[in-house]
This record gives structure tokens, sequence and C-alpha cells, in this order.
């Protein structure tokens, strides 16, 4: 039974469009920028999410915010564009986007971790989904970008046990 619900999951994730969407059984990939959309279901993200990293033996890392947020974009082009990021991040961790907007806010979903004082926000799930840790991205950046040794750092400190790839 669990080997078919298993099967299950996978044939529904692996059959939707987008990446770094929990629902697509992707991590976060060079190839594809996703954006935050305020129409998607965040529980159900997060849950696919962490089905995905159980499986696959991965951390889980929510990225909140926001379409209306340059920091959020800046921190979605490091992402995909920086080589060694985007590296650590899909060997190690499956991304899920949170959207915040006026549109959804998404309350109920991130009442249920720390509150976040600024935007992106990240934060670490381990692959049974208890939060790690929560991170404000401000502590990343230097100046007006995202500190690639500051990320990588912060991905290699919260990687699985295994370590970073």
């Amino acid at each position: 039974m669990k080997k078919a619900a298993l099967l299950a999951l996978a044939l529904l994730v692996s059959g939707l469009p987008g990446i770094a969407q929990a629902q697509t059984a992707k991590p976060v990939s060079a190839d594809k920028q996703e954006k935050f959309d305020p129409s998607r279901d965040a529980a159900k993200d997060i849950e696919f999410g962490v089905a995905l990293a159980k499986k696959q033996n991965k951390r889980v890392i929510l990225d909140v915010g926001g379409e209306w947020c340059p920091w959020c974009k800046k921190l979605d082009k490091m992402f995909h564009e920086d080589k060694e990021v985007a590296a650590a991040l899909k060997a190690n961790y499956v991304v899920i986007k949170v959207n915040f907007s006026q549109e959804n806010e998404n309350k109920a979903v991130l009442s249920k971790y720390p509150m976040i004082q600024g935007y992106p926000h990240l934060f670490v799930l381990e692959n049974d989904g208890k939060l790690l840790h929560s991170q404000d991205t401000g502590l990343l950046e230097t100046g007006d970008h995202h500190d690639h040794d500051k990320v990588m750092a912060f991905l290699k400190k919260w990687a699985p046990p295994r370590g970073v790839r």
C-alpha cells in the first residue's frame, strides 16, 4: 500500500509543469525561474515538498516572498544563475516558493512558523516537516546584492548530514 501511494504521488508530481514548486518534484534549477504565485495552495506545496524531500533524503527550503519584492527577485536570480549555489540547492534541498502579497498573505500556513520581519525569508525544514531554522536573508547580503559566500555558508550549514555535494 505504501509503495502504491508513493507511486501515485510520483506520477502526480511528475506530470505537472513548473520548477521549484513542490508539485513538480523538481528542486530549483538554472533552466527556469518560477514566480511567486498567489493562486498556489502553499499548504499542499509544502506537504508535497516534504514528501519529496523525505524520499530524496533532502531538506526543504521555504522561500517566502512576492513578485512585488526586489530582493526576492535578486535572491531568485542568484539561486538560478550562480552555478555553485544552484548545484548546492539541487543536491540538498527541495525549494518551495510561498507567496506573500496583498492577493494572498498565506496567513494560515505562515502562522505555523516564526514571525517574518522582512522579505525574502527562508525557512529550513527537516524532511519530516520539522522547522530547523528561520533565516533573515538580510544577513546574507553585502551592499546591494546577496553575498555568494554567505549564501553558500548558509546552504552548507543546513544541508542534510551527508553534506553539500
